[in-house]
C-alpha cells in the first residue's frame, strides 16, 4: 500500500526556454499585458508612475485606474521593464500626459 500523498509526476522534464529564461518570459508577459491595458483604455483612464526605491535598484510603481470598469492595477517594475514598456509610442504619449513622480 502506498503512503498517502506520494504521487509520481509523469513527463517531468526540464524545459528549454530558448534565449530567454523563465523569469524574462514572465516579465515580458507582464509588460505586454500592461501595454495592452494602457493602449486599450479610454480617456477616463488614470495612469501614474512613481519611483519607490532608488537604491540598491530603481523600482517604479505603476498605477493604472480605469473608472468605467471599476478597475485598478498596481504593478512594481524595475528600470529595464519600465523602459521596455515605454518603447511603444502610444504608451509614451499617455505617460507624458500624466506626471512621472519620484
Amino acid at each position: 500500500m502506498k503512503p498517502r500523498g506520494s504521487f509520481k509526476i509523469a513527463n517531468r522534464r526540464p524545459h528549454s526556454y530558448g534565449p530567454l529564461g523563465c523569469g524574462e518570459l514572465r516579465i515580458q508577459r507582464i509588460v505586454d499585458s500592461l501595454r495592452a491595458q494602457i493602449t486599450g483604455g479610454g480617456p477616463e483612464q488614470n495612469l501614474r508612475i512613481r519611483r519607490v526605491f532608488q537604491q540598491p535598484r530603481e523600482i517604479y510603481r505603476l498605477e493604472l485606474e480605469i473608472p468605467e470598469l471599476g478597475f485598478q492595477r498596481t504593478t512594481l517594475l524595475d528600470r529595464d521593464a519600465l523602459e521596455e514598456l515605454l518603447t511603444a509610442d502610444e504608451v509614451r504619449q499617455k505617460v507624458e500626459a500624466s506626471p512621472l513622480e519620484g
